[in-house]
């Protein structure tokens, strides 16, 4: 009997995990333990295809339910202890080629087929005003690409590869074990060619063999005007380069805004803060009012205006990325500014005012910790 390892432990989540949950799990997973942040590292280079296999089987619903039903998440019979006298190969084919490369079904892929490079993601701070506007930026992306001395293949020019003779070019050898179910052919990646299916005799120099070099890549970026933090934008094709041909990755931004000292954001809506004088509250005024793109404003502030109320003022807000177009409001907190000094005429004109409210007011003679302090002097 052989032990099953679990899927879900694999990515480190429960059983009944959503999809959104087993998504974020492999992606954090991934970034962990990629190739490129772990360079040769064995064991994360087959954790990697671990986390791999076990997302390919998770994230499929069907494939998820045909290993929920006749899975072994503990090591036990996966049948229950029962007998079975179906075909083992085409019920696990599927599930041992996504965790162990081949086995029941001897699904293998070919090594020289062209692959897919692999996707980036690089972060990227804009200001609040340049998220407001749109920005071009330049970006030096490291990423691996072919290598030109040798056109990608890793052979010295002049030279070529030779057909693993081990595996006989298939990246993979078999092994041949007999179980209480029968004959069990376990696959495991070919000692001798690393899973390549040739061999380089007389390695590239520029690139030792790998067929890749890792080279800084200028990139202009264009970040559209309405961009949030964690907005996450893709570049076509600007990830690392293929293998044996195939295409290149993408490159993905996360986008960070910075804090603006004068503005405040909530999606699509902008706060800022309006300082006003006592009268101006009181009665009325026309004042201005600084915007994040559209400059100064006029704004008529209601007499009566309180400390604390809030004016809008539509249509002055940041552009939407998405959802209905057009720009968000800008909403004015209004401050009341209370002078601490004032001219022998200003509070000769606040006390009548003070009287005519019939409101009472200090004596102006000095408080109580004034009076404290001058007991030490």
């Amino acid at each position: 009997m052989f032990v099953l390892e679990d899927l879900y432990q694999i990515l480190g989540v429960a059983r009944d995990a959503s999809q959104a949950e087993i998504k974020r799990a492999y992606r954090q997973l991934a970034r962990q333990y990629h190739p490129d942040a772990n360079h040769g590292s064995g064991e994360a280079e087959e954790k990697f295809k671990k986390i791999n296999a076990a997302y390919s089987v998770l994230s499929d619903p069907e494939k998820r339910a045909r290993y929920d039903q006749f899975g072994s998440a503990d090591g036990a019979d996966p049948f229950g202890g029962g007998g079975f006298t179906g075909d083992f190969g085409d019920i696990f084919g599927d599930l041992f080629a996504q965790v162990f490369g081949g086995g029941m079904g001897r699904r293998q892929a070919d090594p020289n087929a062209p692959r897919r490079g692999g996707d980036l993601e690089m972060a990227l701070s804009v200001s609040l005003l340049e998220a407001a506007n749109g920005v071009t930026r330049t970006l030096e992306v490291p990423r691996w690409e072919a290598c030109e001395g040798c056109g990608g293949t890793g052979a010295k020019p002049g030279t070529s590869s030779e057909t693993c003779s081990v595996c006989g070019g298939r990246g993979q050898v078999e092994q041949v074990q007999r179980t209480l179910f029968g004959q069990f052919v376990s696959v495991t990646v070919c000692p001798e060619c690393q899973g390549r299916g040739k061999i380089v005799r007389e390695k590239c120099s520029d690139c030792g063999g790998r067929g890749q070099v890792r080279r800084k890549h200028k990139l202009e970026v264009k970040v559209p005007a309405g961009v949030e933090r964690g907005t996450r934008l893709r570049i076509t094709g600007a990830g690392e380069a293929g293998v044996n041909g195939g295409p290149q990755g993408d490159l993905y931004l996360l986008i960070d805004v910075k804090p603006d000292k004068a503005f405040e954001r909530d999606g699509a809506d902008l706060h800022t803060r309006l300082l006003l004088t006592y009268p101006q509250a009181v009665l009325g005024a026309e004042v201005e009012v600084s915007t994040l793109i559209d400059g100064v404003e006029k704004i008529g502030v209601p007499a009566g205006t309180s400390h604390g109320q809030v004016l809008k003022v539509r249509g002055k807000g940041m552009p939407r990325l998405r959802g209905p177009r057009g720009r968000g409001d800008l909403y004015v907190h209004v401050f009341i500014d209370i002078p601490s000094r004032l001219t022998d005429r200003q509070k000769e004109l606040i006390t009548e005012l003070a009287g005519e409210m019939k409101t009472p007011v200090g004596s102006g003679e000095p408080g109580f910790f004034e009076k404290f302090k001058k007991l030490f002097e």
